[in-house]
């Protein structure tokens, strides 16, 4: 197993882990019942995905 010669500082083990953040998904409301849902991704309340109904969903 390989040992580290130095030791790695606390200001570049940080930079190295500036990119390692969860990405926040961007947010828009369905065109067709308003609710929000995340973009490229099939509406959770209707069904709908770029006009045309992918789910059936039963009215309750």
């Amino acid at each position: 197993m390989a040992h580290p010669k130095h030791k790695v500082s606390k200001q570049r083990r940080d930079k190295r882990r500036t990119h390692d953040v969860a990405a926040v998904p961007t947010i828009a409301t369905c065109p067709n019942c308003g609710s929000s849902i995340i973009y490229h991704r099939v509406c959770p309340e209707c069904g709908y995905y770029r006009g045309r109904q992918i789910i059936e969903k039963s009215a309750e």
